[in-house]
């Protein structure tokens, strides 16, 4: 009597996506899968231009009418627009992590968990699909203020959304990494979230210029990344593609993007033991 053995299936009968998958693949999935429900409901978006359009229409005079002379360049909009983009990059991406809590509310985060998604693909990708809608709704704000004297380069215009993508990773990576952290107090979120966003907001010289602030304010202006990247912005949108400015704005993009992920992978990686 011979035994028998259990017969192996050949590497080729393995599903095709399995073999192929890639890192790049797992973030485009997940960020295809988050931007269904807003192709379904495209009402969000829209409302979501509210918010920039009334700084605009409303601050952007008062702005121009008490140190119109005294900004960088002299020219308000493009002071003021460049930071209203960032304005919109960072309210989009640093609410993300209130969708999250109702995933795992739902149970669909637990679902994703299980899957052979990476970790820090599944972060990328929910940070990409808010993205999408913060550069229509951007393109909308550009297209808006043309009529009312407002120039670009667009060669820096589309270094100014790719430096919002990478900065955008790293902020909604942080909120999500929130929304794990305080999923049992979920009112937490929104309580943190406010006590740093606007903070982070003013000394960020978004609003209004630093320069004229005490001297207290601009020190801890400093050490804010997200000045940086909104000087970046304005030199961008100016054509100073190639400027010290710009370089600065990059590493701090980039420095929080790399925060954000570690800390984001980390604690997802926890929530799922």
């Amino acid at each position: 009597m011979t035994a028998t053995t259990a017969p192996t299936l050949p590497a080729e009968t393995l599903p095709a996506r399995e073999a192929t998958r890639s890192w790049w693949g797992d973030a485009w999935l997940v960020m295809t899968r988050e931007l269904l429900p807003t192709v379904r409901d495209p009402f969000s978006v829209v409302f979501g231009l509210i918010q920039p359009v009334v700084f605009l229409g409303l601050f952007g005079p008062l702005l121009a009418g008490s140190v119109g002379d005294g900004l960088p360049g002299g020219d308000v909009w493009a002071w003021f627009v460049p930071g209203i983009l960032v304005m919109t990059t960072l309210f989009g991406t640093s609410t993300t992590g209130a969708n999250l809590l109702f995933e795992m509310q739902t149970g669909a985060h637990e679902r994703l968990l299980v899957t052979p998604l990476a970790r820090s693909a599944q972060l990328v990708g929910r940070s990409w699909k808010e993205m999408v809608p913060i550069v229509a709704q951007s393109v909308v704000v550009v297209a808006v203020m043309l009529p009312f004297g407002f120039s670009f380069s667009p060669a820096g215009a589309l270094m100014g959304l790719v430096l919002l993508a990478v900065f955008g990773v790293g902020i909604g990576s942080l909120s999500y990494a929130l929304a794990i952290a305080v999923r049992k107090q979920d009112w937490m979120f929104w309580a943190v979230q406010q006590t740093l966003l606007f903070p982070l907001l003013i000394l960020s010289g978004m609003l209004l210029p630093l320069e004229t602030g005490p001297r207290w304010m601009q020190v801890a202006a400093d050490v804010n990344p997200l000045r940086y990247v909104v000087d970046a912005e304005r030199a961008l949108f100016a054509g100073d593609l190639a400027s010290s400015t710009v370089a600065w704005g990059a590493v701090a993009a980039v420095l929080t993007a790399a925060l954000g992920l570690l800390v984001g992978v980390r604690t997802l990686a926890r929530s799922a033991r």
